[in-house]
């Protein structure tokens, strides 16, 4: 699949603070299996973002920022309690605060920090949410995150053809908040708008792509005759839905139209239901043809 430039800010731009840690050597991690993501995303410590960890135990960093803030003025913690930092990228480390003063604390690993892989199929959502207002493509953004969603990209159609700038930074915030509050190992990259014109290609190479279109086959009949792919495409139109030139320019890219019940569902519903679909259905075949 062709890869699609995240939107920036990152999770590390976001948090604007500075780091002072030793050099990250990867070497020093240890790899943990896809099939133990789910007991590593379930710890009961504190978890923080950081965009570097130390490189193996005893190692120390300062964290500062938003981070610290919520550390220290939100949830009150003191010297010598317990957290975890992440990475977005997979990296996970137990330690303590060993001292906090007005800006940051220092952070001690415990142990050499983990690398746990991503999940064996990624789902890559592209949604019509550009228009929706009153905190919708909030909550959009932010179940996407929690159920595992790879990345989101606000699709631009004939009947949602425009989203505000002024959303980006936000959003990228409600995914980081998601993040930690799911304990989500893995960034979820926010991508930047897409015409369907740039979609189609993207459907062309993809094996396993489901657009939701009203009185189409169910979403489960589709299933029974699916095999499992390393990647995939959720395709969901705009309030409205698509126009039948945009249906077709998709189908015939080889996109597979399912239907999701007999009700008409708005855009974040209808993303949610069919991910939340898919997330389960991938589960299921990692265990049975793992």
């Amino acid at each position: 699949m062709q890869t699609i430039g995240p939107l920036r800010p990152r999770f590390s731009e976001l948090l604007k603070r500075p780091w002072v840690t030793k050099p990250l050597n990867l070497r020093a991690f240890s790899y943990t299996p896809p099939s133990d993501y789910s007991n590593q995303s379930r710890g009961g410590l504190p978890r923080f973002f950081s965009e570097t960890l130390p490189s193996s135990k005893g190692g120390v960093i300062r964290v500062q920022g938003d981070e610290f803030w919520h550390m220290t003025k939100v949830l009150r913690l003191k010297t010598d309690d317990r957290v975890e930092l992440f990475n977005g990228k997979g990296g996970l480390v137990e330690g303590f605060i060993q001292n906090i003063d007005r800006t940051a604390i220092d952070f001690v690993a415990l142990e050499d920090p983990k690398l746990v892989l991503p999940q064996s199929l990624q789902w890559h959502v592209f949604a019509a949410f550009g228009s929706l207002k009153g905190g919708r493509a909030d909550w959009l953004v932010e179940k996407c995150t929690e159920l595992g969603a790879s990345s989101v990209t606000p699709l631009l159609t004939e009947r949602s053809s425009t989203i505000s700038d002024n959303r980006v930074e936000r959003l990228q915030r409600v995914i980081l908040a998601a993040a930690k509050q799911c304990q989500r190992l893995h960034e979820m990259k926010l991508n930047h708008a897409m015409k369907i014109n740039n979609l189609v290609p993207l459907v062309a190479k993809s094996k396993l792509s489901f657009i939701a279109i009203s009185e189409a086959t169910p979403l489960f009949s589709a299933l029974t005759s699916t095999t499992k792919e390393p990647s995939g495409l959720i395709i969901v139109g705009p309030e409205g839905d698509f126009t039948e030139k945009e249906v077709n320019m998709i189908t015939e890219a080889g996109a597979t139209a399912v239907g999701l019940g007999p009700h008409r569902l708005r855009v974040e519903t209808a993303t949610i239901a069919i991910l939340a679909t898919l997330m389960l259905w991938s589960d299921s075949q990692q265990i049975t043809n793992p």
